[in-house]
């Protein structure tokens, strides 16, 4: 059965009423096949409760980001039962800027995941290496180590509820884009090694996005690889490219 094509959209700490307005106006306005295309749009946390409400049904809301505990003294945190509370159902988790600019480790990243599965919340699990990093043909030792983080704390099932966004860090937001060819090889890479250190059935069921100034100049090209199963998108998610890259998708 082939995977659904996923785009997502991280605005990031961008967003305002009015932007929520012209956002979720166009998406409402433009249709695709709810069967071969999921859309996902990640607001800044105090706009969730308006983007949800604005949007229709067949766009998905997530969160940015959650903790680890339901509730407590844990001031700024966001909450699995706030998410609930409004109808949010997914959450992105370890972005590069929760890793790098907050600290977050691979175990904390995984103790997250691990939360928001068992919270009943489905999950953009990201990953990726710094340009030192692939300089150093060290990639696939950045990424496998951030997967087995995750992998190590799910059982087999927890994993229909897991999309895994990979995101060279050198990429975003930077205008470089890794080409379409790099960008399938750690995908396949990815693919592979969830066969060989979780099942063959979760490697042929996880959908693997790319991350990384995917844009309307490129998305064409990108989306035509075999293991790219759709995109999480930064800047362009904030402008009409969005509903670009959804119509060059569905066209």
């Amino acid at each position: 059965m082939p995977r659904k094509f996923f785009i997502g959209g991280n605005w990031k700490m961008n967003a305002s009423k009015g932007l929520v307005d012209t956002i979720v106006g166009n998406l409402n306005a433009v249709e695709w096949n709810t069967d071969e295309i999921e859309v996902v749009i990640a607001p800044p946390a105090p706009y969730l409760d308006l983007v949800r409400s604005k949007a229709k049904s067949e766009v998905g809301v997530s969160a940015q980001n959650i903790f680890y505990e339901k509730k407590g003294a844990f001031t700024g945190e966001n909450s699995s039962e706030f998410l609930k509370d409004l109808g949010i159902t997914w959450t992105i988790l370890g972005h590069s800027e929760r890793r790098e600019i907050f600290k977050e480790s691979d175990e904390v990243t995984a103790k997250k995941v691990a939360f928001a599965i068992a919270e009943g919340l489905s999950v953009i699990a990201c990953c990726g290496e710094k340009l030192e990093e692939r300089e150093a043909n060290l990639t696939t030792d950045v990424v496998f180590r951030q997967l087995k983080a995750i992998a190590d704390v799910l059982s087999p099932t927890d994993w229909s509820r897991v999309v895994i966004a990979y995101e060279p860090v050198w990429a975003i937001g930077t205008g470089k884009v890794a080409t379409p060819q790099q960008a399938q090889d750690v995908h396949a890479e990815i693919r592979a090694w969830l066969a060989a250190n979780v099942s063959a059935e979760v490697a042929n069921e996880t959908r693997i996005l790319y991350g990384g100034s995917v844009s309307a100049k490129n998305s064409a090209d990108l989306q035509t690889q075999q293991d790219i199963d759709g995109f999480l998108i930064g800047g362009a998610s904030l402008t009409g490219d969005f509903v670009t890259i959804i119509n060059t998708k569905s066209a």
